[in-house]
C-alpha cells in the first residue's frame, strides 16, 4: 500500500485503522517499514492539528519543586521575598524575565514553558546587569521604577533598570566629565542618575524650544535672580518659559556631580543640579556654567546624545577639558564681566565693598565673594558671605541632604 502526507481527517483515521492492523509486525519485513511509515505520519498530523499545551508555568515550578524537594523557603532566591514567592506560586503576580532566567538556568525548567512562547530557546539577553548599579541607593531615593521595596527590586531589578533607561530611547549617550580630582566617577551610576533627571524632566511643562535664543542678556536676567532670596526658587520658570528644563537630583554616591547638561531625546536642553555643595555662589555658578555648555557645546550640531557631568568644587586637581574650560570663562564673565571686574576688583577690600558691589550688579554677594576667592585662591577669604546652608533648605520638599560623596 502506497501511503502520503495525510491532510484530511478521513486519511488520519484510515491510517490509524492500518497501524491497528500491522502494530504486530515482525522487524525487517516490508509490514515493519509500512508500520514505521505510518506512525511518522500519524504523529506529524497529530503534532499540527491536536498540539500538546505545554505546561502551566507555576505547575512546572510546583512540579519542579516536588522532584527537587525544595520549600517555598528554598524558592526566595529565585523568586525573592517571602511574600513574592506566595504571590507567584499562587498565581497573583506573574514571573518577571529575572525570575525566569534564575528558573531556567538553575532550575532547569524550560524557557519556553516558563515564557509559554513554543520554540523560543531562551529569555534574552541580560541588558543590564544589576550588579554595576548601586540599586539599595535607587531604592531609598524611590528612582521611578525601583519605588518599592529592597527585596522588590532583587527580585525584579533587571526590568526595573530596562524600565529606567527606556527614557533614552535608544540615544547612544556621550558622556563628558569635568573631573577636578583624581577620583574616578561610577559611570553606571551616572547613567541611573541621568535616566532619573529625564523622568522627572518629562512630567513637567515647558514652551517649545527654539535653538539659538538663549543669549547672554537673557541669561544675565536670569543671574539677578540671585539677589533675591528665593531667587534659587525661580530659577525653574524662568528655564521653563524658554523651554529648558530645569531639575533637581541628589547625586549618587561615587559620581562627584555638581551639575549636567544634556539634550532630552525630545529636542529640549535639560539643566540639572545635585546641591552637593550647599551654598549661594555654587549654586549660582554651577548653573552658569551648564548653561555656557548649552550655549557653546550643545545649541548648534552637536553630537546627539552628549552629556556634560560636571564636577566643580574649587579644590584638588584640574584636570578639565577645553570645553570646560570655556564654560568656566563664559560663566565667570556672565556672573561678573572682565571689564567690570578688572574695574573694581582691587577696591574689593572687604565684606562691606563684596555688598556694595553686588548691589551695583544686582546679585548676591555670594558671587563676588566667590569671585573673589577664586581669583586670590584664598578659599578662607569672605566665607560667611557665600550663603552656606542657604540653598537646599528653599527645596528642602524636593531634595533630600545629600551624603558627603
Amino acid at each position: 500500500m502506497k501511503h502520503k502526507v495525510i491532510k484530511t481527517e478521513l486519511e488520519y483515521q484510515q491510517a490509524l485503522a492500518r497501524l491497528e492492523e500491522i502494530i504486530d509486525a515482525e522487524p525487517d519485513t516490508p509490514e515493519m517499514e509500512e508500520l514505521e511509515l505510518l506512525a511518522l505520519l500519524v504523529d506529524t498530523y497529530e503534532n499540527a492539528v491536536y498540539p500538546v499545551d505545554l505546561p502551566d508555568p507555576i505547575e512546572a515550578i510546583k512540579f519542579r519543586m516536588e522532584q527537587q524537594g525544595l520549600t517555598r523557603k528554598d524558592m526566595q532566591a529565585y523568586l525573592g521575598s517571602p511574600s513574592r514567592v506566595s504571590e507567584v506560586l499562587n498565581g497573583k503576580r506573574p514571573l518577571s524575565k529575572e525570575m525566569m532566567r534564575r528558573l531556567h538556568s538553575e532550575l532547569g525548567i524550560p524557557a519556553d514553558v516558563l515564557l509559554q512562547e513554543p520554540g523560543r530557546s531562551d529569555v534574552g539577553p541580560c541588558l543590564y546587569d544589576p550588579s554595576d548599579y548601586p540599586i539599595n541607593e535607587m531604592v531609598k531615593r524611590k528612582y521611578h521604577t525601583f519605588d518599592c521595596t529592597a527585596w522588590e527590586a532583587k527580585a525584579t531589578a533587571e526590568e526595573r533598570l530596562e524600565r529606567l533607561f527606556a527614557v533614552f530611547r535608544g540615544q547612544t549617550r556621550q558622556p563628558v566629565y569635568c573631573r577636578r580630582t583624581d577620583k574616578v566617577p561610577d559611570a553606571f551610576a551616572l547613567e541611573a542618575w541621568q535616566a532619573q533627571v529625564l523622568f522627572l524632566a518629562s512630567r513637567q511643562d515647558v514652551d517649545d524650544y527654539v535653538s539659538g535664543t538663549v543669549s547672554e542678556d537673557w541669561i544675565r536676567g536670569l543671574l539677578q535672580l540671585s539677589s533675591r532670596h528665593i531667587g534659587p526658587t525661580e530659577v525653574e520658570q524662568y528655564l521653563a518659559d524658554r523651554g529648558i528644563h530645569f531639575v533637581l537630583l541628589e547625586h549618587l554616591p561615587k559620581t562627584y556631580l555638581d551639575g549636567a547638561c544634556f539634550v532630552a531625546p525630545d529636542g529640549h536642553p535639560i539643566i540639572a543640579m545635585t546641591l552637593r555643595h550647599d551654598r549661594i555662589d555654587n549654586y549660582w555658578f554651577t548653573l552658569a556654567h551648564e548653561l555656557a555648555h548649552l550655549v557653546l557645546h550643545l545649541d548648534d550640531d552637536a553630537p546627539l546624545g552628549r552629556v556634560f557631568f560636571d564636577e566643580l568644587d574649587n579644590g584638588g586637581q584640574e584636570q578639565v577639558t577645553d570645553e570646560e574650560q570655556e564654560a568656566n570663562e563664559y560663566a565667570a564673565n556672565l556672573l561678573i564681566s572682565d571689564d567690570v571686574w578688572q574695574q573694581y576688583a582691587a577696591h574689593l577690600a572687604s565684606p562691606a565693598s563684596v555688598v556694595l558691589l553686588a548691589a551695583r550688579l544686582v546679585v548676591s554677594p555670594a558671587i563676588v565673594a566667590g569671585r573673589c576667592r577664586f581669583e586670590s585662591g584664598n578659599y578662607q577669604l569672605y566665607d560667611k558671605l557665600l550663603g552656606r546652608g542657604q540653598v537646599r533648605v528653599l527645596f528642602q520638599d524636593e531634595v533630600p541632604v545629600a551624603a558627603a560623596l
